[in-house]
């Protein structure tokens, strides 16, 4: 298992300030290794409770939160990591678990009976805690993401463009998915992901945009119809 404990900060930019920062940070950050030209593809299955909890405390703002989700990189992928980020003010702990793709397919079906085959106590805990409360598989977020790593502070900054959603097919594994966009693909969401404290220069960058901080997660731009019915 892998757990990560930092800050988070979300802004929504202009593709044209994505393009000159990528090209800004390519110059003085490592690159993630996994980033291609235009950067790497994610899919993740998000889980809910049947009242939609998760999502209602994300949208109402409520201090102490917690998301479940599935996530690969690749539909022909041998594995799946399965990650729980509970969210507390403006800190946040993740943490993992790669489970193979059989296990992974029986977890996008709702069943969560193979999280009692691994030794972690992790997945003994999500297996308790997703029948507990009756979580079912409620959406499909796929989107590209660039990276960038300053290993001072473990700094990770990330442009995703191109977020898609489906309701309809919870098949992480599909490369037939029928999905839908949720965000102008004119804008990019900045993530600034950082312990303690930024650098000047990257703090200096963030000022630079012409950006407002997001409320909102791309589980909730996705959530399309919940939304609506909100509004």
């Amino acid at each position: 298992m892998n757990e990560v404990f930092r800050q988070e900060k979300k802004y929504l930019i202009s593709i044209d300030e994505y393009v000159k920062h990528s090209h800004f940070l390519s110059q003085l950050l490592h690159q993630d290794p996994h980033n291609g030209a235009d950067g790497y593809m994610i899919r993740s299955l998000y889980f809910d409770t049947l009242d939609d909890r998760d999502f209602f405390e994300k949208v109402n703002g409520i201090y102490i939160r917690r998301k479940i989700r599935l996530r690969v990189y690749d539909p022909s992928s041998e594995f799946a990591v399965l990650e729980m980020k509970q969210k507390q003010g403006p800190y946040q702990k993740k943490r993992s678990l790669r489970i193979q793709r059989d296990d992974a397919a029986q977890l996008c079906k709702g069943n969560y009976s193979p999280l009692l085959e691994y030794p972690e106590p992790f997945a003994a805990e999500c297996y308790g805690y997703m029948n507990m409360y009756c979580y079912r598989p409620t959406a499909v977020i796929q989107y590209n993401r660039k990276a960038f790593i300053a290993k001072e502070n473990k700094i990770r900054i990330t442009f995703d463009n191109q977020i898609e959603a489906t309701e309809s097919c919870f098949d992480i594994f599909s490369d037939h998915l029928k999905m839908n966009p949720v965000l102008d693909r004119f804008n990019v969401v900045l993530e600034v992901k950082y312990n303690h404290f930024l650098l000047s220069y990257i703090r200096n960058m963030i000022n630079q945009c012409t950006k407002s901080e997001l409320a909102v997660c791309k589980y909730v731009l996705g959530r399309r119809n919940l939304l609506n019915h909100l509004s």
